[in-house]
């Protein structure tokens, strides 16, 4: 069987890889994909580095969206539209797959419409509460679409909609040890842990308001950040830098990187007391999983405000704060952290409650559904 998973959220398509292969063991699966992160940015993208390590064959396509404001980016982005669709045509004729799973966004669009016009069933799975214009558009060329919340059923015709949950890595669920040193690290019963991390692409925002505080914050705390690898900011670059101007004492207490795997992340989460970043529907369905106590910086120009949404799941159970990107400063951000560990056992106490509305089988549901998908 031959399965093609497409889209611009990585981290659902790993969990889906891994529960394919253990439902359909002889399943042959392939990934289309963008091979940079950002217009104008020549860093390579997250899902062109690691969906590769994990035996998946990764086929680059050109991909272009709609944009709301005016930039030196918006025709070439628009011309891209129609050369990503005759692209993802050529590659589905090729590898002529059973069914197509797409993971939302514009980077999905040229695949999800190539296979309708080929006759090859889709099923799109959204992670979020609220729905953006692609998932929307998406949703009209696929067979199915696969929904994690309760009451996102509104947005698509009601004879398409399954509720499944999100999926989650298994790294997540039951992380295995891939790095000694970084489980070291972590092992250290003191001074509390936070978590800082933009998601696979990191976040400038995130990392220029940390990287101000850095000193303040290592007198009391111990950091894990992820930066992400932007070759326009080049921030793994300036906390490298600083970190070797740092004391010894205060070194001990930091580690970096620009992207940590499955596993990494698993460890990392069961073991901080605190998660600073991004409100993106995964991260979010993770937390709310593992009953992590949480501060939201939402993305502010996604569409529908949909990242400030996301954080409300947990900000309604008092499990999580949220800081506005339009008020973050390194001084909000150092009075959020305090806050919350002020009020730690609190927000503890929450984030266990809120675990019972955040199922873990919810990769298991959507493989089934893909698979049965694809035999009909």
């Amino acid at each position: 069987m031959k399965i093609v998973l497409c889209g611009g959220h990585l981290t659902p398509a790993l969990a889906m890889i891994e529960a394919l292969r253990k439902e359909e063991k002889d399943s042959q699966i392939y990934f289309l994909g963008r091979q940079h992160t950002l217009e104008g940015d020549k860093s390579f993208s997250q899902e062109s580095r690691v969906i590769p390590l994990q035996g998946v064959q990764f086929h680059p396509i050109i991909t272009g969206r709609f944009q709301r404001k005016l930039t030196i980016h918006t025709i070439p982005s628009l011309i891209r539209v129609p050369v990503g669709f005759f692209q993802a045509l050529f590659l589905l004729l090729k590898i002529n797959p059973d069914v197509i799973c797409s993971f939302g966004s514009y980077v999905a669009f040229p695949t999800v419409l190539a296979g309708w016009f080929l006759r090859i069933p889709v099923i799109t799975h959204e992670q979020t509460r609220e729905v953006g214009l692609a998932s929307k558009i998406i949703s009209i060329f696929s067979r199915k679409v696969a929904v994690s919340y309760q009451g996102s059923e509104r947005f698509f015709p009601q004879r398409k909609v399954i509720l499944v949950g999100n999926p989650i890595r298994e790294g997540i669920l039951n992380p295995k040890v891939v790095n000694a040193k970084l489980e070291i690290f972590l092992a250290e019963p003191t001074p509390p842990l936070i978590f800082i991390t933009g998601g696979n692409q990191g976040s400038h925002a995130i990392n220029e308001a940390v990287l101000k505080i850095l000193g303040a914050l290592l007198k009391r705390y111990r950091l894990v950040i992820q930066t992400g690898d932007s070759r326009i900011y080049n921030d793994f670059a300036k906390f490298d830098k600083l970190l070797r101007e740092l004391p010894s004492n205060l070194r001990e207490h930091f580690w970096i990187s620009k992207y940590f795997d499955s596993n990494e992340v698993g460890h990392i989460l069961r073991k901080a007391d605190l998660v600073v970043g991004r409100s993106g529907a995964n991260i979010v369905w993770e937390l709310g999983v593992l009953g992590k106590v949480a501060i939201f910086i939402p993305i502010p120009w996604v569409q529908n405000d949909e990242q400030t949404k996301n954080a409300k799941t947990l900000f309604e159970f008092k499990a999580a704060e949220i800081l506005p990107q339009s008020l973050l400063s390194p001084k909000t951000l150092i009075g959020k952290i305090e806050f919350a560990f002020e009020n730690l056992d609190e927000f503890k106490k929450n984030a266990a409650v809120a675990q019972k509305f955040f199922p873990k089988d919810g990769t298991q549901k959507l493989a089934r559904e893909i698979l049965k998908l694809s035999k009909k």
